[in-house]
Order: structure tokens, then C-alpha cells, then sequence
């Protein structure tokens, strides 16, 4: 290859790198910049499973006054961390919570969340979640090679926040319950037939003991639901455009193989973004 060739291979590779540094979004954005990101400018990129994120110099305080009725919207979770709690080897020990690495599909994040804002005549706030992609199947695996499925949700969430002013601040701490979910459908069927609502009564292979104690808890399969708690702490606010965000910790049983098995507590740390508005 002649000298001049060389030349214009690397400059036709450092333009190919410029161009596509310059139209690929950056790794966090705002929820303004999301909206006008095109399908071709997220896809690969990872954002659609990223909450919005607000500057690090959003420290105002946003008023709400009592008697009025207030929307959440765009309500967006995004967890970052997982951890399930694993018995410990000798009984000294206690059970502790160990991290846990992610083994499903990309997308976790919760998002498009809408509730119900309240605030009493002390001032305390009532967050209600109403509707939304607000669930998600995950499965972690823990440092033994052991896997926890579990449901992460906020379905049905009721969270308290009190407030000496009613007013959310980066000090606004909303905690409370949500329902857990069960992981699998009434159709679901698993490896021998059996499911909750369709399917064999028990194990082709052992007809004569379908009814026995021992294996009525695996035949038998329910689909129950659960709760779980959550603590939602502002820490960034911003007064002109309604926009809160700020990181979260929830602990939650994980699936039960339809009542099979015990749940186990499972722990999801994030970061989540909502917005604050007038109801219409």
C-alpha cells in the first residue's frame, strides 16, 4: 500500500468515528431530550431502559398546596443493583443480603408510571400508583451459581412522605407497600404439565401418590400475590418544571414456582424520575 493510500484509509476512519460519536445520544439524558431522540438514535444505545436524569444543581422545592388534586406522570424506575438474601454456611451466622448479577434481558426498567398525589391538611403527601409498565420479569444469580427469579414491580404502590411544609424538598422521603406480582400466568404449564388454571393434576410418573403430602405442594400449583416495600428518596427537584428524581431501595419475595417453593427477599436499588402536575 502506497504511502498516500494510508493516508486517506486512517482519515476516512477518524471521520467514520467523529460521525458517529457525534449522532449517537449521550450515556444520560433529560426528559425533554429524550422526546425528541429518534428510533434510529436509540435502539443499541441502551437509553430506552434509562430513566431521565436532572442536573446536579436541581435543589429547588416544589409546592403543593392542600385542597388541590396533583398527577404523577412519566414515573420512571430504573434499578441498578440487586442483591437476595442467602442463608449463611455455619448457624453463628445470620442470613444477609449478597449482590446478585443480572441474567435476563436488558430491559428492567419500570416506566410510564402515572398515580395520584395527595396532601392532607398536616401537610403529609400520599403518593397512589394507578397504571403504567409497572413490571418486570428478572432473574439474578447470586456468587454460588444459584438464580432468584423474581417480579419487580410497584403495582398498587401507596407511599407517605411527612412533611413539615406541604412541599416535596431534596429531604422528601416517600415510603410505603406495593403488591408483588406472581411471576408466571394462569396458563403456564411447567416441565411435567402442570399448571394453576390448564394442565395434569400431577406428575404422569406418579399417579398413585398425586395426593400425598409430600408432593401436593409441587402439584398443586397457586398463583398468589405478595407485598413488598419500597422507600423512594428525593434528591433533585426542579421547581419550574414539576420534574423530581432521585434513588430508591425496595425489598420483595421472589417467585414461588407457582407455591412450590419458599421465597426468598430479594433487594433492587435505582434511580427513579417523575414528574409533578396539576391534575386535569
Amino acid at each position: 500500500m502506497s504511502y498516500r493510500a494510508f493516508v486517506v484509509a486512517v482519515l476516512a476512519l477518524c471521520v467514520g468515528v467523529l460521525t458517529a460519536c457525534s449522532e449517537g445520544p449521550a450515556a444520560t439524558v433529560t426528559a425533554t431530550d429524550r422526546q425528541q431522540l429518534t428510533y434510529d438514535q436509540v435502539i443499541g444505545t441502551g437509553l430506552a431502559n434509562k430513566c431521565p436524569q436532572l442536573s446536579e444543581t436541581s435543589r429547588g422545592k416544589l409546592d403543593i398546596e392542600p385542597g388541590r388534586s396533583y398527577a404523577i406522570r412519566d414515573m420512571c424506575l430504573q434499578p441498578t443493583d440487586y442483591f437476595a438474601k442467602e442463608e449463611p454456611v455455619t448457624q453463628r451466622q445470620d442470613p444477609e443480603f449478597v449482590p446478585g448479577k443480572l441474567l435476563t434481558r436488558a430491559t428492567t426498567s419500570l416506566e410510564q408510571i402515572r398515580g395520584k398525589l395527595e396532601v392532607d391538611d398536616r401537610g403529609n403527601l400520599t403518593l397512589r400508583e394507578e397504571d403504567g409498565i409497572d413490571f418486570q420479569p428478572i432473574t439474578i444469580q447470586l456468587p454460588g451459581g444459584k438464580e432468584v427469579p423474581f417480579m419487580f414491580t410497584v403495582k398498587g404502590l401507596v407511599a407517605n412522605a411527612q412533611s413539615a411544609a406541604p412541599a416535596i424538598t431534596t429531604s422528601t422521603d416517600f415510603q410505603g407497600q406495593y403488591v408483588v406480582t406472581p411471576y408466571r400466568g394462569g396458563g403456564f404449564l411447567d416441565t411435567r404439565g402442570r399448571g394453576p388454571a390448564s394442565g395434569y393434576d400431577s406428575a404422569l410418573g406418579l399417579p398413585a401418590k398425586a395426593d400425598s403430602d409430600e408432593l401436593a405442594r409441587e402439584n398443586i400449583k397457586q398463583l398468589t400475590t405478595d407485598r413488598g416495600n419500597i422507600d423512594l428518596k428525593v434528591a433533585k427537584v426542579n421547581a419550574n418544571t414539576g420534574e423530581i428524581a432521585g434513588t430508591f431501595e425496595s425489598e420483595q419475595p421472589s417467585h414461588t414456582d407457582m407455591g412450590a417453593k419458599e421465597p426468598e427477599d430479594v433487594r433492587v436499588r435505582g434511580v427513579f424520575y417523575a414528574r409533578v402536575a396539576e391534575a386535569l
